[in-house]
């Protein structure tokens, strides 16, 4: 069966076939930037042109920042506000003319580090956090996803998590290498303080850098890079296509 996975993300969207035997592309994906405002059906249009640039699937995961509940859409992080109560599911299969299968960002790119990344055969509980725009998270006992978790909107020393130690904001605030890593360590050891997690696997594009911080990070868990990096999401996307009846 043919699956493309799709991943949406704030600044811009990704996608492309996925081998489900290996876990790699099929094909270089193709990237398209986030339509600015970024309402549901801007972002259905853009999914759509991403599509036609791969022969047609039988099947699409599509995977979004936002709390996703039977194909709708709870919450709306970094991403305009209409998401909040709609039917992604139904606008993405109408749109691609294909069953589609929608899930959040950061628990599509877990599932892919857990099946076969950083996470695989790991037991007990894993954190995946996916450094971006802001943060998302995906929590694993034994292997089994606990969904939308968002961990990224808890509190740290009086700022929202991803406001203080998201990717983007080491950007927006010039901060250096040691100093981004100290606010990651934050976060993690808020993380660890209420989960007492067995790993942390960190994604996102960031990962890509992560001789540059992970050496500097302070926590008592061990702390890995995603293995998938910045492709994490697009494989756990179309995982997760493949695993829905």
């Amino acid at each position: 069966m043919s699956i493309i996975g799709i991943d949406v993300g704030g600044s811009g969207i990704k996608g492309a076939p996925v081998d489900l035997g290996t876990g790699q592309l099929l094909t270089e994906r193709h990237k398209l930037l986030t339509p600015q405002p970024a309402t549901p059906a801007a972002v259905a249009a853009s999914a759509v042109a991403l599509a036609h640039q791969f022969p047609a699937a039988a099947r699409y995961g599509v995977a979004v920042p936002a709390v996703v509940k039977d194909g709708v859409t709870l919450s709306a992080a970094n991403i305009d506000p209409a998401w909040i109560g709609y039917h992604i599911g139904e606008l993405f299969t109408e749109a691609l003319g294909a069953p589609v299968f929608v899930l959040n960002d950061a628990d599509a790119a877990g599932l892919a580090e857990m099946h076969f990344g950083a996470g695989r055969e790991e037991r007990g509980t894993v954190v995946m956090l996916t450094l971006g725009t802001g943060i998302g998270t995906a929590v694993f006992l034994d292997g089994r996803l606990v969904p939308n978790t968002e961990l990224g909107h808890l509190e740290v020393r009086g700022k929202e998590a991803e406001k203080r130690a998201a990717a983007q904001v080491r950007k927006n605030d010039h901060l250096s290498w040691p100093k981004w890593a100290a606010r990651v360590s934050e976060v993690l050891d808020t993380f660890e303080n209420l989960l007492w997690p067995d790993l942390f696997i960190i994604g996102g594009g960031v990962s890509r850098k992560a001789d540059k911080f992970m050496p500097l990070l302070k926590c008592r868990t061990r702390v890995v890079p995603a293995a998938l990096g910045n492709d994490a999401g697009i494989v756990g996307a179309a995982l997760a296509a493949w695993d829905e009846p």
